[in-house]
């Protein structure tokens, strides 16, 4: 019989907009609110094709919400109660007051929430056959009285769940205590203002009803469930709505996106001690999944690291307890940060540690990469270049183009540094470390001026750091000048890569010449072997001006290459640019 409803309802608002017993009385069934125009006109469609008196209007701050109506308080609530049975709009849905809306942008140039009454009698009672039984009514709004006697009936939770969810809408600044002193009265009488319901300060068991679903209607679709792995002792709510489990790569077990949000979720769980936690600590900052941005702490038993960019926003926290490291961590779209402290704030809550720990022999068979950290790609720099210290200090001199629009500068891939000084024109950087560093060596600068087709080597990380070692590229002096007669700049002959700019150029005694540079831009395609430095003599001034002071020498030597390799090795450092 309750099929037949379901069928009636249909029949009828197919046709027309369910009828409105007098003024005022319009009130909606909500089935979905969305953080943007574009997602939520998307949305709709889908539901207008499926369903009758779809709408769209604006809820403010950004969300737009989906509902279903007008309708008269009564037929709402069978309505919602039938679609719900039907698992055709989510489970979440709920009853609400045409206040709680602004303008409408769904139907195009429609205005339902000023629609004038009909005072016919429901469509639906006229459809259902007489041997249907009569479903129970919407039961009336309690008085102030029946309110505080329902509102006594609840437990601590139940209370502290409406201050959280006051405090959600705005309304609510004091402790989620779950007392109901003056402060929770009056936010309570501001929502009811909000919603257009008479201020008592006393909510009734539909207004409260209300209040929970809007708060609820941000996590629709999310599909929160209690999940218990096995595998890495670890239970806690997870959106299953938007991500399901794909594999286990210790020390994680992965739960991928399965939506357009792009979602993802990693349970965190080895066996170690103080030591394990700290290098788990450093490993997570260096992959992509935590981005350079954001608060992060690290205690005795445990750390949490928060990191954001324009992309996602990532939330790993993980404790150490009784020889045991067990964690999460949260990666969500940047811009649904809403939805995105709701879903963390359920997950941190629910989250409880059982007996196991996942077998570091799980998953082997996952594919090797050395990118991949446990089925995780490892952050890397936009752009690699070459560098070297210039001072026992740590300062250091590149190629202008590694320095610019970066998030970070990095040497050696940890150390922070930042921009001193340049010579655009030249492009050459003058970097300095945060924090003081010790390099292995310092440049010596060649005041002598060497003899053409003399032997040079470029010292640089030619292939960004794969290595882990600078390499030599042996080549000659082809002239004191530039193509055009440029003072400040040699022509080498000899065959660089791209890595190696910025590297210093040696003599044979390995003295620093100058700085090689990226290929020239001068429209013409260059032979191979043809590579430009700016000289020592332009590096030296632009430290002059930044009052750097340096080591110079006018003695011309020559150094076996085993030595000259072990002195660019000390001296010459990889400099990334992060975004």
């Amino acid at each position: 019989m309750f099929r037949k409803v379901a069928c009636a309802i249909l029949v009828v608002f197919l046709g027309a907009r369910a009828v409105l017993a007098q003024q005022g009385d319009a009130v909606w069934v909500q089935i979905e609110a969305q953080p943007s125009l574009t997602a939520a006109q998307d949305s709709l469609r889908g539901y207008a094709t499926r369903l009758p008196d779809v709408n769209g209007f604006a809820l403010g701050s950004g969300w737009y919400a989906i509902a279903l109506g007008p309708y008269t308080p009564g037929d709402a609530e069978v309505v919602l109660r039938q679609y719900r049975s039907e698992r055709v709009i989510p489970q979440d849905s709920f009853v609400a007051f045409s206040s709680a809306y602004r303008s409408q942008f769904w139907p195009v140039g429609a205005n339902l929430l000023n629609v004038a009454p009909d005072t016919a009698p429901p469509a639906l009672a006229e459809t259902v056959q007489p041997e249907t039984p009569v479903l129970p009514a919407a039961l009336p709004d309690e008085t102030r009285s029946e309110a505080l006697a329902s509102e006594r009936a609840l437990d601590r939770a139940a209370r502290q769940e409406l201050q959280i969810a006051l405090q959600w809408a705005g309304f609510y600044t004091s402790a989620i205590d779950g007392a109901f002193g003056r402060g929770t009265r009056g936010a309570m009488a501001d929502w009811q203002a909000a919603n257009g319901v008479d201020p008592t300060g006393v909510l009734t068991t539909r207004q409260r009803a209300t209040l929970l679903g809007q708060y609820n209607a941000v996590l629709e679709g999310m599909d929160l469930t209690l999940v218990r792995s096995d595998a890495t002792g670890i239970e806690m709510q997870i959106p299953l709505g938007v991500v399901a489990f794909d594999r286990l790569d210790p020390p994680f077990a992965h739960y991928t996106a399965t939506s357009d949000l792009g979602a993802q979720v990693l349970l965190i769980s080895q066996a170690g001690n103080a030591a394990t936690l700290t290098g788990l600590y450093d490993i997570m900052q260096t992959l992509e999944i935590v981005p350079l941005e954001g608060p992060r702490e690290r205690r005795g038993t445990g750390f949490t690291l928060t990191g954001e960019n324009a992309e996602i926003v990532s939330h790993t926290e993980a404790r150490l307890e009784d020889g045991q490291i067990k964690g999460f961590t949260l990666i969500w779209p940047a811009g649904d940060e809403d939805r995105r402290a709701r879903v963390l704030a359920e997950m941190q809550q629910s989250f409880a540690t059982i007996d196991g720990v996942l077998d570091p022999a799980a998953g082997s068979g996952t594919v090797q990469d050395i990118d991949l950290v446990s089925g995780l790609e490892i952050r890397r720099p936009r752009l690699s270049r070459s560098g070297f210290y210039i001072d026992t200090g740590g300062t250091a001199v590149t190629t202008s183009e590694v320095a610019e629009g970066c998030t970070r500068l990095t040497l050696d891939g940890e150390t922070v540094a930042e921009v001193v000084a340049t010579d655009d024109a030249l492009g050459i950087a003058i970097l300095r470390p945060v924090t003081r560093i010790a390099p292995l060596g310092a440049a010596t600068f060649q005041r002598a001026v060497p003899r053409l087709q003399s032997d040079v080597a470029v010292a640089g990380y030619s292939y960004g750091g794969i290595l882990g070692a600078p390499t030599l590229t042996f080549g000659k002096l082809a002239d004191l000048s530039g193509l055009r007669g440029e003072q400040q700049l040699k022509r080498l002959a000899l065959a660089a890569l791209p890595g190696d700019v910025g590297g210093p150029v040696f003599d044979t005694g390995g003295a620093v010449l100058g700085m090689l540079l990226p290929d020239p831009d001068t429209g013409q395609l260059l032979p191979d072997e043809v590579s430009f430095a700016a000289d020592a003599g332009a590096i030296k001034a632009l430290l002059d001006q930044a009052g750097i002071s340096y080591t110079a020498t006018e003695t011309i030597s020559l150094l076996p290459p085993e030595d000259l390799t072990t002195l660019a090795a000390g001296m010459t450092v990889l400099v990334s640019c992060w975004d």
